[in-house]
């Protein structure tokens, strides 16, 4: 709560959307984001893909507290019921919300389960991105990044990527490194940058 917000983006025009959209960051700045969601889009409602771990149910359980819905499931554990639970979702008008290179990395690697769900849903996808200017990083597989209070953090919000419906497999890997590319702009690694007290 104590942080500054600084947002880069047209928040009022995905405000104004009726159709539900898909947001997209890397999983080491999740730490703020259900506050900053809940502050960027009072009234939109969303569910978080989480991985199928005890880890999951903790975030799970810390989303809920921002009235932020959970689905539980990865690449690896549960991924067909949760691609099930997904578009159960969207159709009743939640937004959803990944962390594309969770719950295992590699880190700022965008896995294929993203733009599947943009296929199937044809819901567009707004890449975005949570810089801590200044930030504790854990040495975790994601260097998991902790503001520090009082500090500036910056959102920036990309215009929507629409994919399409049908893709051959070159097309689609080509969908997924436009988006992995997007997400890894003026990417700020706090502890290479900076060491690990960022």
């Amino acid at each position: 709560m104590t942080l500054r917000r600084e947002v880069i983006g047209n928040v009022s025009e995905l405000n104004a959307r009726d159709q539900p959209i898909i947001h997209v960051m890397w999983h080491n700045q999740i730490l703020a984001a259900p506050y900053l969601w809940r502050k960027m889009y009072p009234r939109r409602e969303c569910v978080v893909l989480t991985s199928a771990s005890k880890d999951g149910v903790v975030l799970a359980s810390a989303v809920k507290v921002f009235k932020l819905g959970a689905v539980h499931g990865s690449s690896s554990r549960r991924g067909a019921a949760a691609i099930v639970a997904l578009r159960r979702a969207s159709k009743n008008g939640k937004d959803l919300v990944f962390t594309p290179d969770g719950p295992r990395g590699p880190r700022y690697q965008l896995q294929p389960g993203v733009i599947k769900i943009a296929q199937t849903t044809g819901l567009p996808i707004v890449p975005m991105r949570i810089d801590y200017l200044s930030c504790w990083t854990l040495k975790t597989w994601d260097r998991f990044r902790i503001p520090k209070p009082f500090s500036k953090v910056r959102i920036i919000l990309e215009e929507p990527i629409t994919v399409p419906r049908r893709l051959h497999d070159e097309e689609f890997e080509k969908e997924r490194l436009r988006l992995e590319k997007c997400l890894l702009q003026d990417i700020t690694d706090c502890e290479e940058k900076y060491g690990s007290d960022h």
